[in-house]
């Protein structure tokens, strides 16, 4: 059986953790699924075809990553692609209290999906979505929080 992994999330826009995260679990999987959640209830700053282009250009010359965009529950997503394991990354312990919570309601749902967890690096816990959007918006230089595929779109 192979080892798929699911990596979920928002990814607006993708930033140096999301890399981290997916760079160390390459050797982990024998597929890495970056699946961009489509959230109703969340207004994006960046297009979903943007941020699977971010993924594809980053990861252009790395067989092992694939790109999708979904809606709907993580787990039946999972189903659909035939992963049987769902990546998370971890900053903080508030952020592994969460993450724990939506992990356990998975396994609930499907106990055929295991959830890992792998913590970003030291440099990297200060980097979110949600600050990088407030600093775009400022016009601020968020060029120490972002891969260079995007810094360059950015400027476009």
């Amino acid at each position: 059986m192979s080892r798929v992994c699911l990596f979920p999330g928002t990814f607006d826009p993708v930033t140096l953790g999301h890399t981290d995260i997916i760079n160390r679990a390459l050797p982990l999987f024998d597929k890495i699924i970056v699946g961009i959640g489509l959230n109703p209830a969340k207004a994006p700053m960046f297009s979903v075809e943007q941020r699977m282009e971010w993924f594809r250009e980053i990861y252009k010359n790395e067989s092992k990553i694939e790109v999708h965009a979904y809606d709907g529950l993580t787990v039946n997503f999972c189903k659909t692609i035939g992963a049987n394991f769902i990546l998370r990354g971890i900053r903080f312990v508030s952020d592994f209290e969460y993450e724990k919570t939506i992990a356990d309601a998975n396994r609930t749902l499907d106990k055929s999906i295991e959830t890992v967890f792998l913590t970003v690096e030291p440099r990297f816990t200060s980097v979110a979505s949600t600050i990088v959007r407030d600093i775009l918006r400022h016009h601020g230089d968020v060029s120490s929080f972002l891969p260079a595929e995007v810094i360059r779109s950015l400027k476009q």
